[in-house]
């Protein structure tokens, strides 16, 4: 007996429903790859700088020269991402162009200047020479293992805003290469997880984030640093 075939609406809605549950941003599951520098411009983002408020003519803190990225460190403040991601495996390679020091990725940004009159609310991927992969948490909380021994003995003491133990160390403190060398992070953000890898090694795992999208930003805070490459891949 001939197997009996579905009719032709009812079979298109299982199509799409399977085709919906295949999980990634493709079909077939592949993440989707979209680059958020085009080695030219900064389209897609745009400059928060609190010190440009006051004075227009202030110098850029971002700039393209080169085919790279450069945060100049001063004056200080953030390019941020027109657009909010979730679900994402964001790749960042960059390096110090002279002295080393502090810069970040920060992740789930939302409502600006949040703390101290600058950092959007987020959670900071540190790039902090020789810290890098410690959380820093700007108005949003995210949990690790071992919490007492990385963010400090009282949890009375952890929080979100001024004051309060906002920092959560990383796993290695020795996984970036020597000043002037290309590093290489991997932040991926999954629900309400963010891991983080420093040149191939897992330096951060963090679990039960506040918020789970919002918008990607680069750090401007002190130190100069170029970024060749700032790639997003939908999962």
């Amino acid at each position: 007996m001939p197997s009996p075939s579905l009719p032709a609406a009812p079979l298109l809605l299982l199509t799409a429903f399977l085709s919906a549950c295949g999980g990634g941003g493709e079909a077939g599951g592949e993440p989707v790859f979209e680059p958020l520098f085009d080695g030219k411009s900064l389209d897609g983002w745009h400059v928060d700088v609190p010190g440009a408020d006051d004075n227009p003519d202030l110098p850029p803190t971002f700039v393209v020269r080169g085919g790279l990225l450069m945060s100049l460190g001063t004056p200080q403040g953030h390019l941020i991402t027109d657009r909010a991601y979730r679900d994402y495996r964001l790749e960042v390679e960059y390096r110090w162009t002279g002295e080393p020091g502090n810069c970040g990725v920060l992740v789930h940004c939302s409502e600006p200047r949040r703390l101290y009159g600058m950092f959007p609310q987020s959670i900071e991927c540190q790039m902090h020479h020789s810290n890098a992969g410690d959380f820093w948490c700007i108005g949003e909380n995210i949990e690790t293992v071992d919490m007492e021994t990385r963010r400090g003995p009282d949890p009375e003491e952890w929080g979100v805003e001024e004051g309060k133990r906002r920092r959560i160390l990383n796993l290695t403190d020795g996984s970036e290469v020597p000043p002037g060398e290309w590093n290489t992070m991997v932040i991926e953000c999954r629900f309400e997880s963010v891991d983080i890898w420093v040149n191939g090694d897992l330096v951060n795992q963090g679990v039960n984030c506040t918020a789970s999208s919002g918008q990607i930003a680069l750090q401007a805070e002190g130190a100069e640093a170029e970024f060749r490459r700032v790639d997003l891949f939908k999962l």
